[in-house]
């Protein structure tokens, strides 16, 4: 009686069946022909199949298939979760809005453009400091008298920095809402809905 089972020294030339390798993968012949025609595993003759090779490529193709899945999972939308996230969106822009108009928040904007005017206002005064100064302090001679002089002008051109007025930094939609006229619309509303019940 021969023994069946041979030694097999290189696995690179193993070539089997495809109900050899359908048993190997848990899949049926006709599966493995159809991942024959996908391209997914390689003939290397009629129904013959290179082992190390085909399993191989059949790893390469679950491993794909896998993540395939993976990442449609993590990409599916929940209509609901987006609907309540662009509500919160929407509602965060309007209570900034709403922050913007009332001038508790200004708009980036508008903080550039009034320091810009500011800046520019104070450079332009620094600029002009000794033009108007040199005239008054020519006939000086007392020390203390020019220093006085030279104070009172520095002092007037950093005033320019120092007057800080937040209606200068309202926004074009900026309105004034007075807190009673806030209690009289609260209420009001209330009166309004009572009414139409």
């Amino acid at each position: 009686m021969e023994d069946k089972s041979k030694k097999i020294e290189d696995v690179e030339s193993v070539v089997v069946s495809s109900t050899v390798l359908a048993d190997l993968f848990g899949l049926t012949t006709r599966r493995i022909r159809m991942l024959a025609d996908e391209g997914v595993i390689q003939k290397t003759s009629r129904g013959r199949y290179n082992l190390q090779e085909n399993i191989k490529s059949y790893i390469v193709y679950l491993k794909a298939s896998q993540d395939l899945k993976e990442k449609t999972a993590d990409n599916e939308i929940d209509p609901d979760k987006e609907r309540a996230l662009l509500t919160r969106r929407q509602r965060e822009k309007l209570d900034l809005e709403i922050a913007a108009m009332r001038g508790q928040m200004h708009l980036s904007s508008d903080v550039e453009r009034v320091m810009n005017d500011m800046l520019a206002n104070f450079r332009a005064k620094l600029i002009a400091m000794p033009t108007k100064v040199a005239p008054i302090l020519i006939a000086r001679t007392d020390i203390s008298e020019i220093q006085e002089i030279l104070q009172k002008e520095f002092f007037e051109v950093l005033q320019e920095l120092s007057c800080y007025d937040p209606a200068t930094f309202y926004s074009d939609k900026y309105i004034e809402v007075d807190e009673e006229d806030l209690e009289d619309g609260v209420s009001g509303e209330e009166e309004n809905t009572e009414d139409t019940e």
